[in-house]
């Protein structure tokens, strides 16, 4: 399943379904639905993505300080793609948006 994220401000963001739904639920949305972000709640989200990505790479960078000094080899990551990589093109999205007042919408 793709996410597809629309604004009149930008060209359309398809998301696969992981990603796409990992952003909705940090944004607290429904990730089985078609939704929207308005104008209004766009600082907010971006706000949100911003710290998730913060927390996501404290965690990464935790678990490697343990695994230092357990003198272990360094956790392969489940997913070499990071939160940042992956939200980056959806935050950018969101700012073109909000300087241009487009609301977003999306479909699964």
């Amino acid at each position: 399943m793709l996410y597809r994220f629309k604004s009149r401000a930008t060209a359309d963001l398809v998301m696969l379904e992981a990603s796409g739904r990992r952003v909705l639920e940090i944004l607290g949305k429904d990730p089985g639905a078609p939704g929207i972000l308005l104008v209004a709640q766009m600082p907010a989200a971006v706000s949100a993505l911003q710290e998730a990505v913060r927390a996501d790479e404290a965690e990464r960078e935790r678990q490697a300080r343990e695994a230092q000094d357990r003198d272990e080899p360094l956790p392969e990551p489940a997913d070499s793609v990071t939160l940042r990589m992956r939200c980056a093109p959806f935050i950018e999205m969101v700012q073109h948006s909000l300087k241009e007042q487009a609301d977003i919408v999306w479909g699964v």
